[in-house]
């Protein structure tokens, strides 16, 4: 199942097709012309170990400026489970979907790591694909020009491994999920707004692509096929990374391999684009921590200060945390690409 512009949706493992015989528009994002950045560049990388590339701005930039997040910090060995966070409407700390209706796919079983008593489950403990492959001819580039921004990759990681898939039998990741898909390069290219703008109301996020991180990886929202908490359920790699039946890789989560990702207290870096136009950012406070649920919107973003394109602006931009939804949990701005409508 393909969409315009936004490529296969992630289907359930058994090759079942997803129960809605939806159609995929392509929206074209108008022109804007917020002010925030002005002259043309280009960053394009190919496959060197250690390369990314960021869009004008290349690892930490100047501190998220907040001396200790609202909401208190999440620990890796207790992720609140996000089974069941599922809307239909932008609320903080769900997923605004573009389906409502699921089928079983994604991981058979569900691993130790998750308590379901307590509605927690432990990064620190979860399994994860074994091997560590590279990708030398690995490419992505973020072109400005104008009034807008375009994103073209080939959707595999630059400077980055991804583990063995389809998952082995004699990995122990099989007995909790048997993925049988391979990476394999695609050709995705999108042109969104470079100074975005907010529009009339948020939309909802759709199975597939959402977004595009600063090593060439596409990010999808935060659910498997069957609609649940991914991160949680699904086996990645070592890089938080694994492919679907079309052979798409992508992260769901906050992959530990993005460059700077993993930057000290108070940094703010920029580590992807959302389809809207809207940078995704990982930002930490004084004390190290990501922010939380509690201190993002219902699209899971703020407006502060940001490095935009090598300026310092005042903008609105998505955060990624260690909770659910990880990344966005609907577009505040309008999406070149989106999946499947509320039935």
């Amino acid at each position: 199942m393909t969409a315009p512009g936004l490529g296969p949706v992630e289907r359930p493992r058994r090759r079942h097709r997803l129960p809605l015989a939806c159609a995929l528009a392509a929206l074209v994002v108008l022109a804007s012309c917020g002010g925030t950045s002005t002259s043309a560049s280009t960053t394009a990388t190919t496959g060197s170990p250690g390369s990314s590339t960021t869009g004008g701005t290349a690892g930490p930039v100047s501190g998220s400026g907040v001396t200790r997040w609202s909401g208190s910090p999440v620990s890796q060995t207790a992720i609140p489970l996000g089974d069941g966070k599922v809307s239909t409407a932008p609320e903080a700390g769900t997923v605004d979907s573009c389906t409502s209706r699921f089928r079983v796919g994604g991981a058979r079983h569900s691993g130790p790591w998750i308590d379901a008593a307590a509605g927690t489950w432990n990064a620190t403990t979860k399994v994860h694909v074994e091997g560590s492959n590279s990708w030398p001819d690995a490419s992505h580039a973020f072109t400005l020009s104008g009034s807008e921004r375009t994103l073209a990759t080939d959707d595999l990681p630059v400077g980055q491994p991804t583990g063995n898939f389809p998952i082995s039998t004699t990995d122990p990741a099989y007995q909790y999920d048997t993925n049988p898909n391979s990476v394999s390069a695609q050709s995705f290219r999108w042109t969104v707004p470079a100074d975005p703008t907010a529009a009339s109301a948020p939309s909802c996020v759709g199975l597939g692509p959402i977004g595009v991180s600063t090593d060439g990886v596409v990010i999808f929202d935060a659910l498997d096929a069957a609609g649940r908490d991914a991160g949680a359920h699904e086996i990645q790699d070592s890089c938080d990374g694994h492919p679907q039946a079309a052979g798409i890789y992508h992260y769901h989560t906050v992959s530990p391999c993005l460059p700077g990702v993993s930057s000290g207290p108070g940094s703010s870096t920029l580590v992807g684009y959302a389809l809207d136009g809207y940078g995704i950012y990982a930002e930490r406070d004084a004390h190290g921590n990501l922010p939380t649920d509690a201190d993002l919107d219902a699209c899971h973003g703020r407006t502060s200060s940001v490095t935009w394109d090598g300026r310092r602006v005042v903008m609105y931009h998505y955060d990624m945390t260690t909770e659910y939804p990880y990344t966005l949990g609907c577009y505040h701005g309008t999406p070149v690409a989106t999946g499947p409508n509320h039935p």
